[in-house]
């Protein structure tokens, strides 16, 4: 069976209808970003899967740091030959970063998973898994089984919405449902804080 896999911004278009993410644009040169810093900006190609490890990713502070920044991730992209499908201009969001996975299981069918997201992700392997769909008990047991499960009771005064994530894995755990060409689809990092949380990168591939 053939796949397909979305890049970073029509990924993360597909996710919007479900899922709250950041205000975002792809362009092509510098002078088409509309947004303000503080900003995000990302290579977006197929070829550049794992962004970070070739420094893809850009964190803009202020608004006279953008143009140099985008042009550094241009630099990056011909210097590891990938080709360019643009650049992704991002609202920066801060909090907590999570990860949040769904996948279809020869086994179970779709499972969805949540865990501790970021560059650690592999590192420490704290996750959760269950059985598509869950309810809001469910995924709050996932939340309590992970090592870190203080980070969601304000741990050193961390206030987190634990409400919203909840409700986040509900909505996820029923996407099967309606789009059963989905073969994976993973959020790293879905950034959570006291008020809001976003889906910041996402990765779907999609069977055809």
């Amino acid at each position: 069976m053939k796949q397909e896999v979305l890049n970073a911004y029509d990924s993360q278009k597909f996710i919007s209808k479900f899922v709250s993410v950041p205000e975002c644009q792809l362009v092509r040169k510098y002078a088409e970003i509309t947004l303000r810093a503080p900003l995000v900006l990302k290579i977006v190609s197929e070829q550049a899967i794992h962004k970070t490890e070739i420094g893809g990713i850009k964190i803009v502070k202020h608004q006279t740091e953008i143009s140099e920044a985008f042009e550094e991730l241009v630099e990056i992209a011909k210097k590891n030959k990938i080709k360019l499908d643009g650049i992704l201009a991002q609202e920066f969001v801060e909090g907590q970063q999570l990860i949040i996975g769904l996948k279809k299981d020869l086994t179970f069918g779709y499972v969805i998973m949540v865990g501790l997201g970021g560059v650690f992700t592999e590192i420490f392997k704290d996750i959760s898994i269950r059985k598509c769909p869950i309810n809001l008990e469910e995924s709050q047991s996932m939340l309590d089984e992970l090592k870190a499960s203080k980070i969601f009771h304000n741990f050193r005064n961390i206030k987190l919405n634990t409400e919203l994530l909840k409700e986040t894995l509900v909505s996820l755990s029923n996407l099967p449902n309606n789009h059963k060409d989905i073969k994976e689809l993973d959020i790293n990092p879905f950034i959570l804080n006291e008020k809001e949380g976003k889906s910041v990168d996402v990765r779907i591939v999609l069977e055809k």
